[in-house]
């Protein structure tokens, strides 16, 4: 049971993240007001790494920033580390 409620929150939330990608990017193309990048980073760290990775990817959007290629990819090998841990300790 809490294996489902896990799995659907981390869905949604990748999905928040890679929203929060495609809208800041559509935002930027026509030069109107921006998603805060603390906002971005805030979806990435509350477990929307995976999410805001593809965003970044497929939409080409924040890939000149090393703040985000270096610190989106850091958070999702944290959450990935962290996940793995707790799986082997707990299952």
């Amino acid at each position: 049971m809490l294996a489902k409620i896990l799995a659907a929150y981390f869905i949604a939330i990748s999905l928040l993240g890679f929203i929060s990608m495609y809208r800041d990017k559509r935002l930027a193309v026509k030069g109107r007001w921006r998603t805060p990048e603390k906002r971005l980073f805030l979806w990435a760290l509350l477990g929307g790494s995976l999410g805001s990775m593809a965003g970044m990817v497929l939409f080409r959007h924040k890939t000149r920033h090393l703040r985000f290629t270096i610190g989106i990819p850091l958070i999702f090998l944290a959450q990935a580390a962290l996940a793995v841990f707790l799986a082997l300790r707990y299952l």
